[in-house]
């Protein structure tokens, strides 16, 4: 892919993952993948996914920088939200957060193979129960 298509690849991956479309993820997500740097699969992704969507049914992703380097993305997004169920170990409260979320992929035949990603989630405990 150039450059061109896999920035349209990856904001095509977040409107999917954005409108909760999980069931599309097999266009984006190979089979196996490093995620956080240990083996496991596109179905382990898919149910983190779902977990934090069933806690927190607003989720949404804003990318705000978007880099691209051969065959890797990196992206610093925004995430929002507001949790009905408990959710990194806080019952919800009816309060919302913002937080940065940092994260790189690597893509291989036109899929993630590799997927890390960083956010604080002592932060987001903490707008949770401030």
């Amino acid at each position: 892919m150039t450059d061109n298509d896999l920035r349209d690849w990856y904001l095509r991956y977040v409107a999917a993952l954005d409108a909760h479309e999980l069931g599309r993820m097999d266009e984006f997500i190979a089979d196996e993948v490093l995620l956080n740097g240990e083996p496991g699969t596109r179905d382990d992704v898919v149910a983190d996914m779902r977990s934090s969507i069933d806690a927190v049914p607003n989720l949404h992703w804003e990318v705000e920088e978007l880099l691209i380097d051969r065959d890797r993305v990196a992206v610093r997004a925004v995430n929002t939200g507001t949790p009905v169920a408990e959710w990194l170990g806080v019952a919800p409260t009816g309060a919302s957060f913002t937080i940065v979320e940092y994260a790189i992929y690597r893509v291989g035949d036109g899929r993630f193979v590799q997927m890390t990603n960083l956010h604080d989630s002592a932060d987001v405990r903490r707008q949770l129960t401030a």
